[in-house]
Formats: structure tokens, sequence, C-alpha cells
């Protein structure tokens, strides 16, 4: 396969998959039954849901661009950057998520109860994976996130603990 189209490919191959897996649980449902039918409907479900959460994630994903490195570890989003910016902040701190373009490029400002600010750009290596964390926080909505992204607005309000 050529690398030019595998490289416009790649950010399908988890939909891809789980298009793959929904046939297949057609396949099982098809074959009838009192075993195959549930099992299938069973698949076809998870595998629905499965789509639903890649379709979300890949609105999220951005090519690696900017500096940094982004980490999700028991319930703490880390972002290491690679110059003299960088930090921690646990999920349940979280009081408000931010999306700021500075200089043309998108960056999540989490900000936490005390006042502390975490800033990682949106292109940083594995800011994709913020959308499972974020997607935890209670009244999280991934589609305003994601319509956030594509808006191209300096300054965008994406989430607010409610008290």
């Amino acid at each position: 396969m050529r690398p030019e189209l595998a490289a416009r490919l790649r950010p399908w191959r988890e939909l891809a998959a789980a298009a793959l897996t929904l046939v297949a649980g057609g396949w099982l449902f098809s074959l009838g039954g009192l075993l195959f039918r549930p099992l299938g409907a069973g698949v076809m479900l998870a595998a629905a849901l499965w789509a639903l959460g890649a379709w979300r994630r890949r609105r999220f994903a951005a090519e690696i661009a900017a500096p940094g490195l982004v980490e999700i570890e028991e319930g703490a989003i880390r972002y290491f950057g690679a110059r003299a910016l960088g930090g921690e902040i646990a999920l349940r701190d979280l009081d408000q998520i931010r999306l700021l373009r500075l200089d043309g490029q998108a960056h999540w400002r989490l900000r936490s109860r005390t006042g502390e600010a975490l800033l990682i750009p949106v292109q940083a290596a594995g800011a994709a994976s913020l959308a499972d964390a974020f997607a935890a926080l209670p009244g999280f909505d991934l589609g305003r996130a994601a319509a956030a992204l594509a808006a191209g607005q300096a300054f965008q309000t994406v989430w607010e603990r409610r008290p």
C-alpha cells in the first residue's frame, strides 16, 4: 500500500474495525437459533457503541505537530512540555476546560478548583486520549468539544463543573 494512502486511512482504522465487527455480528445474527441470534445482537450492539465512541474520538485526533507529551494515568492528566511548561491536574479537581487559540495553534486550558491552570496543545503527542478522560467528567459533551475544535474561535469554554 502506498504511504500516502496509508496515512489517509490511518485515522479511520478504529471506525473500520468497529464496522467489521458490526458486520460479523450481523452474520452471527443471520445464522438464527437460540444461541446465535442473541449472541449476534450483543455483538452488533457492542460494535455500534464502539463505532460511536470511535467516531467521537476521531474528531479529537490531530497530527502530532506540537511539542510535549500528554499522559493520563490514575485519574490524572499530565503534560510533559518540551520547554519549561508542563504539569499535572487530577480529573476530580478539574473545574473548567477551555479551548484557546494562541498563535494559530489550539490549546486545551484546564483549570483546577484551586486556580492552577495547565495549557496543553491539541496537537501534542497523546492529546487525543484527552477525549476519553474528558468524557468521564459529569456533563461533558464530546460533540460540543469537537464542534469547538472545528469552529476556529479564539476562546471558548467547553465545560465547567456545576456546584
